[in-house]
């Protein structure tokens, strides 16, 4: 398969930093002893020029650099034949394993993401929350607009972290979202504030998120190469994984009566469903979708070559669910390639 590289040629992101660091040194140093370095854009050689310590835990030290096992990605697209590049606006094929973009198209791009805003409030809920702490359904929880996708809470329902967990990612419930905010944080406001922070500390700096749902709001955006950041982090926690990945769970909580009440949650991923071929080759581990009328029908996928090379896929704003799974199949038969 070819590929046609649109990607502007820069120094690696890593030469890039050391030219940053080893400027501003001369910038403090000032008027003082000038410093005469061979290889400037060398980071470990032009910071012990100014008796910094660099090194990394690959035999040179033991600093490491934020973006090291990260893909850094230019602004510029890099498209390859066989991915029709005009079923959606933007879109993203990122091997985990070699840190390489393999198709981009408008990565950094903003767009709303929909329901895959649930991948970040499943990584903050994850992170600080625990799964065995129980909350109350309130009647705001369920204040939504029209047509929102639910999980079947009811008022007064006392129901777990890890059981909203499911009725988040897999059915997409907008009701769980609410409920594990407010579980979390105390209250959605400080949930969305806690989600802005996590996203900046993983380097989503082009994202804001203004609720834990994902329902339409002109300051809740994101790019591909965001989410993608957001997934690949929150992948590193295998109770994620295990959620995104069961195809039916049956949540199990508590009415406000006593009574044991059980839901059936299906997911809402194509793949997992059998509704959807995978390529040969490739295992869909899995993933989360979402559509609005503003954000169209977006995923984003987390995928196995052989068995073990990872990968994350991510199509935002197809006009069709039919355009959204097409393309998503072109980048995976990518993969199997």
């Amino acid at each position: 398969m070819k590929c046609i590289d649109r990607m502007k040629k820069t120094v690696p992101w890593h030469k890039t930093a050391a030219l940053v660091l080893a400027l501003s040194l001369l910038a403090v140093q000032g008027c003082g002893q000038e410093v005469e370095i061979e290889n400037p854009y060398d980071v470990y050689e032009s910071t012990r020029a100014y008796g910094l310590n660099t090194t990394t835990s690959g035999g040179e030290g033991n600093t490491s650099f934020f973006a090291e096992d990260l893909c850094v990605a230019d602004t510029g697209n890099k498209l390859c034949e066989g991915i029709t590049d005009s079923l959606s606006e933007g879109a993203g094929l990122f091997n985990i394993q070699e840190n390489t973009l393999e198709f981009g198209k408008n990565i950094h791009e903003r767009l709303y993401p929909a329901s895959t805003t649930k991948i970040l409030t499943a990584y903050v809920a994850l992170k600080h929350g625990d799964l065995t702490d129980t909350a109350t359904v309130k009647e705001e929880h369920l204040q939504l607009e029209q047509g929102s996708t639910l999980c079947g809470l009811s008022v007064g329902d006392t129901i777990n972290l890890e059981e909203l967990l499911y009725g988040l990612m897999l059915c997409s419930g907008n009701d769980a979202a609410n409920v594990i905010a407010e579980l979390v944080s105390g209250s959605a406001e400080e949930f969305v504030k806690l989600m802005n922070q996590e996203a900046l500390a993983l380097g989503a700096t082009n994202s804001h998120f203004v609720n834990p749902h994902g329902l339409h709001n002109e300051d809740h955006y994101t790019t591909v190469y965001d989410m993608h950041l957001i997934f690949q982090a929150a992948l590193k926690d295998e109770k994620f994984v295990t959620i995104i990945s069961t195809k039916n769970h049956v949540g199990n909580f508590v009415s406000s009566t006593g009574v044991a009440i059980t839901k059936s949650w299906d997911n809402s991923n194509k793949y997992l469903t059998g509704e959807s071929p995978v390529p040969d080759g490739v295992q869909v581990v899995g993933g989360k979708t979402g559509t609005t009328s503003n954000a169209g029908y977006c995923l984003v996928l987390y995928s196995q070559k052989g068995g073990d090379i990872p990968y994350i896929s991510i199509v935002y704003k197809a006009e069709s669910r039919e355009n959204l799974y097409q393309e998503m199949t072109q980048l995976l038969e990518k993969i199997s390639k």
